[in-house]
């Protein structure tokens, strides 16, 4: 036990590594031989390990920060962690005498902690100073409305252009998208960067991607285009700006995580080329509104969002799982996790520079009493991690999660009733049975044989074989994503002793 309440499993540790070379590289360490001066205690691991250099490395491991642990290493690599944080943390989630309890930390791995300590103190002073006297807020209100004002209104000009270029290209026809290229789409999700709309840039650049997507394209490029229509007109229809919880300026960031999905477009006597129309619109309700908002990029302080009561919801959260893609010029992180007594979903997005892993990690399997600050929208999923109230200790399968196949369809389709460009939606597969099929493909099968789901052509095909040992033809519980592409498993519960252990996939 450490301050984080609970010693990690591998699995966790290795869930934390940057990319699949680090977790080899960091493996490969995880021995006693080159590692000296190493020990645990008060929340954190340190210990030199021997290297190419003529000084070992000097490596420390913090447990206990409230956005997941913090590492130092004198080693030159820009990955973090590094190989060597990775091993220490192997070392002791195996229980290797190499990394015993000790009483104190020698000096150098205890300035870094006493440092990073009081840097996150200082922090949460000044964000609560901030929240109580008023100061985070604008310091000239008149010129931030100006400001998102300009902004509106250049976001409007975008989606009233993209509205004429969807026309004509279904004047023209989709036969001969795949011929041109991807150049004319860059082009339209350029425009829309230049009208601080990147949410709709992005799903531009994914439209241009489905012409060389294989067999069925065109069907897929019109049900995008019909989506992103949708999206479009839901911001010609915003009646402000900002809405009533204070949308902030549009992130790449934030807004580029829009994933194309499913939906459905309402009836409607305006076609694409009404965007230009100067008929009156009805702005859209709350929280429909909160969502085109977020969707094509306009974004919520997140210290007003966790300084807002009404969004902030404290709970029993349970780390479910752990997902880092690549997004172009972003690294962005993924984190599900699932409240026991609220026994809702969230998700936590972290991001990082193109090749490095994002700062937010959790260990997966593990739960916490911990404050999160749910940003607005239909059926809100996406929250900010607060406070955390108490160390991590070992989960199980969340009480109240998870059903049949059934369940989890109709749970996406009551998440798509809210926020038709869902890609997916999280669920808990209770007693299913993976199954290979032929070609590759796979499917996650109810154990009665009632219903079955088809597992995503891009699911990792080393964690569906890990799901089929660890299942062993027996019914398994599985998490991940159901979406209109099929089910995502991202770990799954493996029984080992008394209570049932997350292994991620």
């Amino acid at each position: 036990m450490t301050g984080q309440g609970v010693r990690w499993t591998a699995e966790q540790v290795l869930a934390l590594a940057p990319d699949a070379a680090s977790q080899r590289s960091g493996g490969k360490l995880a021995v006693p031989r080159p590692w000296s001066e190493a020990g645990s205690g008060d929340g954190a691991l340190w210990g030199t390990c021997e290297g190419s250099g003529r000084t070992p490395y000097q490596t420390v491991v913090d447990l206990t920060g409230s956005s997941g642990p913090g590492y130092k290493c004198s080693c030159p690599s820009r990955k973090f962690p590094c190989k060597h944080a990775l091993a220490l943390l192997l070392l002791w989630a195996g229980g290797s005498e190499a990394v015993p309890a000790a009483v104190e930390c020698p000096e150098w791995a205890g300035d870094w902690l006493r440092r990073r300590r009081e840097r996150a103190v200082a922090r949460e002073g000044a964000a609560s100073s901030e929240t109580a006297t008023g100061t985070g807020q604008a310091a000239d209100p008149a010129g931030a409305r100006r400001r998102a004002e300009r902004r509106h209104r250049a976001m409007l000009s975008g989606a009233t252009e993209l509205e004429q270029r969807l026309t004509d290209l279904l004047r023209r026809g989709l036969a001969g998208a795949d011929q041109s290229g991807y150049a004319p789409w860059e082009e339209i999700a350029a425009r829309m960067v230049d009208a601080q709309a990147p949410g709709l840039a992005d799903r531009v650049r994914e439209l241009g991607a489905l012409p060389a997507s294989g067999a069925g394209w065109p069907e897929r490029l019109l049900s995008e285009c019909a989506l992103l229509h949708l999206l479009s007109q839901g911001l010609l229809a915003l009646g402000s700006p900002e809405g009533p919880e204070g949308a902030e300026g549009p992130e790449a960031s934030e807004g580029g995580q829009s994933k194309p999905s499913r939906g459905e477009e309402p009836g409607s006597a305006h076609g694409p080329g009404a965007a230009g129309a100067t008929t009156a619109r009805t702005p859209l309700p709350e929280p429909l509104a909160s969502t085109v908002r977020a969707r094509v990029g306009l974004t919520i302080d997140t210290a007003k969002l966790l300084a807002d009561g009404s969004a902030k919801q404290r709970d029993e959260w349970l780390v479910l799982a752990q997902r880092d893609t690549d997004e172009g010029k972003l690294t962005t992180r993924r984190i599900w996790m699932y409240g026991r007594r609220t026994r809702r979903p969230a998700l936590l997005l972290s991001f990082g520079a193109a090749g490095s892993a994002p700062q937010l990690a959790l260990p997966v399997g593990s739960s916490a009493e911990i404050d999160l600050a749910f940003y607005p929208g239909g059926g809100p999923l996406r929250a900010a991690l607060g406070s955390r109230h108490g160390d991590f200790t070992a989960a199980g399968v969340p009480e109240g999660a998870g059903g049949t196949v059934t369940d989890a369809l109709a749970a996406y389709a009551s998440a798509l009733s809210t926020d038709p460009w869902l890609d997916g939606w999280p669920v808990v597969l209770r007693d299913v049975v993976p199954i290979p099929l032929d070609g590759g493909a796979w499917q996650l099968a109810d154990a009665d044989g009632d219903a079955a789901l088809t597992v995503t052509t891009n699911s990792r095909a080393s964690g569906l074989w890990k799901l089929t040992a660890l299942s062993g033809g027996a019914p398994i519980s599985v998490f991940g994503e159901c979406g209109h592409r099929g089910f995502a498993p991202y770990s799954a519960w493996h029984r080992s002793g008394q209570h049932p252990e997350v292994v991620p996939l």
